[in-house]
């Protein structure tokens, strides 16, 4: 029986939800402000947050909420809900999104920080692999990570503005040689996406969530990995008609990719040559942002 861990953001809470049941129950709600990345190593549970955000007057929603302010984190708990602890305190980082493992260290997208980060799994050795320029235009925000320890490869999403139709997707040595601000070997794979979100790889392929403007927008896409110092192919759209769509978690065995999004909504994705049709298999009724599986 497989779980997967779904982040509340509003409730400041990490739910249980059983597969293929939909049963849910709590493991944290004490999750802490705006929880947004999930990893899962060994028995371990890892997360970002973001941070409280400064409410702007008279703009309502997700814009009305500035998050620039340097009191994001990371944080862990284990399986069985003991040991809530923090691995960078509150303050160590701006506005913490995606989270991945290599199973030694963690890595994660800064967006207000425009930064992709890493430590060791006990919050050592601190480090920013990517630095990109703070600007007006947000194209520069890093959101989604994936690692490729094997290939040595780092990859991260840089959303754009919301709907701008401006997302990229980049690549870069997983090994920083240099000072990461000024790093010459970043590869830009795509470019002119919607809005892209988080990222995790598969089987040879690039899976991405993506919350821009439709047709192409708050979908589920894919992609064959390129080769070095090539171009991405186009993407294959995998799923439509998610209401702003974040969290994603591949289960290459069972052929399922699980999509999350801010209505609380959690979708089954049948993956091309799988058997089944999409289900929703949890609606939470809350803002739901990462997700990920346990086996």
């Amino acid at each position: 029986m497989s779980t997967l861990l779904a982040l509340l953001v509003r409730q400041q809470a990490i739910v249980r939800v059983e597969l293929p049941s939909g049963r849910v129950d709590t493991l944290t709600d004490d999750a802490g402000a705006a929880p947004d990345g999930i990893a899962v190593v060994g028995d371990t549970v890892y997360w970002t947050t973001m941070g409280v955000p400064e409410l702007i007057p008279g703009v309502p929603g997700e814009a009305g909420r500035d998050y620039s302010a340097s009191n994001g984190g990371v944080h862990a708990i284990e399986l069985d809900g003991t040991g809530r602890r923090d691995i960078l305190p509150d303050g160590a980082l701006t506005t913490g999104k995606q989270l991945v493992s290599d199973g030694s260290r963690l890595y994660w997208g800064d967006r207000e920080g425009c930064l992709v980060s890493c430590c060791r799994l006990d919050g050592t050795g601190l480090t920013n692999l990517v630095v990109r320029e703070r600007s007006d235009d947000w194209l520069n925000e890093c959101v989604g990570v994936a690692v490729d320890p094997a290939a040595g490869w780092l990859y991260w999403t840089q959303k754009g503005p919301a709907k701008g139709g401006v997302g990229r997707i980049l690549r870069a040595p997983l090994a920083l040689d240099g000072d990461p601000a000024t790093r010459a070997d970043i590869e830009t794979l795509w470019d002119g996406l919607p809005e892209p979100i988080d990222l995790e790889l598969s089987d040879g392929y690039l899976y991405w969530t993506d919350r821009g403007a439709e047709p192409d927008g708050n979908t589920l896409n894919r992609a064959p990995v390129p080769a070095p110092r090539a171009a991405g192919a186009t993407p294959e759209i995998l799923a439509r008609g998610f209401q702003e769509t974040i969290g994603l978690a591949i289960d290459a065995d069972a052929g399922i990719a699980y999509v999350s999004d801010l209505s609380g909504a959690i979708r089954a994705v049948p993956l091309p040559g799988s058997a089944g049709e999409e289900t929703v298999v949890a609606s939470l009724d809350t803002p739901v942002t990462g997700i990920a599986l346990v086996s």
